[in-house]
């Protein structure tokens, strides 16, 4: 998520509250937090202040200074901790907005952007309380974590509240499909009225013992029965393949294996790979230019689409995909991770690309190139 630092006093626990820039709202103002440049002291009745003055009265309220305002939009929610570290938790502007509801997994997959952690406070107060928060004509909300179903039923109390408080959005649920191998479990998540509702499944080989081993457990049958258990009871399910050395060459197999064996998910996502968390301490066992994985991700998409099988492509640049793969490919990476290299300035396909991982550093692929009407006619 988008952070900023500021400047802290008299914060001494955790803030959450919604951007301001009304200085004279009248209710509720201890879920607020005022942003403006003017503000030389804490505000009375808001849960914090933040300027961009320097010279300040504390009076024992808690207010934060930065550098400027630009980032903050009215409607964001953001966090403040006691050092002054700033957390965009929703943005108003944002379609990826997303619910982060556990750092714990049961997987430990060699390419994880964000490696689990063992132990961990209990976030579901917190989520529901921020939640509450969401502006209710939200369009799409995600259940991410580690893995959401780690946190057992509390997992329907989240989805409960994203209904109450945003009852129009789209939800997402990122999870490796294991817990809903138990059909109990399913059945809990069939209940929440699940018209609106999705759940996305990593599958990362047709062979179980490659995506075993990627994912660092042996549950591949768990999450093809979990699958099984929610396409039965009505749940839209969705697969998602990250690509990478370990992965491409079987795309096409894999392809085969999902239309003959789950012909019934809405949807196949492959992936372009982030390259941070233990993506980066395994980089040179992952790492392959994406422009050298096209022959088979052509093939894998073509397949599945010709079966009626939707497919696309996230995280990949126009530029680096053939012409046949363009309308396939979405603008998928996260708005604060986003972001464009030079040689895009001029592209004439950057309002349609996904842009880069900004988070990626070094690692992209060589074929990037600003594409202009002149190299398309040729």
């Amino acid at each position: 998520m988008k952070q900023i630092q500021s400047k802290a006093y008299n914060v001494t626990e955790d803030i959450v509250g919604k951007v301001t820039f009304n200085k004279h709202l009248l209710r509720h103002r201890s879920d607020y937090i005022l942003v403006g440049k003017e503000y030389e002291c804490a505000k009375r009745g808001f849960a914090a202040t933040i300027t961009t003055k320097e010279d300040i009265k504390e009076l024992g309220k808690a207010i934060c200074i930065v550098e400027n305002i630009v980032e903050f939009n009215e409607g964001d929610i953001i966090s403040i901790d006691e050092f002054g570290e700033i957390k965009f938790l929703y943005e108003i502007q944002s379609v990826h907005n997303a619910v982060f509801v556990t750092e714990k997994c049961n997987h430990r997959c060699i390419m994880c952007p964000q490696p689990p952690v063992l132990e961990e406070k209990d976030k579901t107060d917190f989520n529901l309380k921020l939640i509450s928060l969401f502006d209710k004509k939200t369009a799409n909300i995600g259940i991410t974590g580690g893995e959401p179903t780690m946190i057992g039923d509390k997992l329907f109390e989240i989805i409960h509240q994203i209904k109450k408080y945003c009852p129009k959005a789209f939800i997402g649920i990122l999870s490796n499909g294991v817990r809903f191998a138990n059909l109990e479990y399913a059945l809990k998540l069939a209940k929440c009225n699940t018209s609106d509702l999705q759940v996305d499944v990593p599958l990362f080989s047709d062979i179980a013992e490659e995506h075993n081993r990627i994912v660092g457990a042996k549950t591949f049958y768990k999450s093809i029965k979990g699958l099984y258990n929610l396409a039965q009871l009505g749940v839209n399910v969705a697969i998602r393949v990250v690509v990478h050395k370990q992965t491409y060459k079987r795309l096409p197999r894999l392809a085969d294996y999902i239309y003959h064996n789950m012909p019934f998910v809405s949807q196949v996502a492959f992936m372009q790979m982030e390259t941070t968390g233990l993506a980066e301490q395994n980089i040179n066992d992952l790492w392959i230019d994406p422009y050298d994985y096209n022959k088979e991700l052509e093939e894998a998409i073509s397949y599945l689409s010709a079966r009626s099988i939707p497919a696309y492509i996230y995280n990949a640049q126009l530029c680096v995909l053939p012409q046949s793969l363009h309308s396939v490919a979405m603008q998928s990476i996260t708005d604060w991770k986003d972001g464009f290299l030079d040689e895009c300035d001029n592209c004439i396909l950057k309002e349609n690309c996904a842009g880069v991982f900004k988070t990626n550093g070094q690692h992209l692929s060589k074929h990037i190139q600003s594409v202009t009407e002149h190299s398309v006619r040729e």
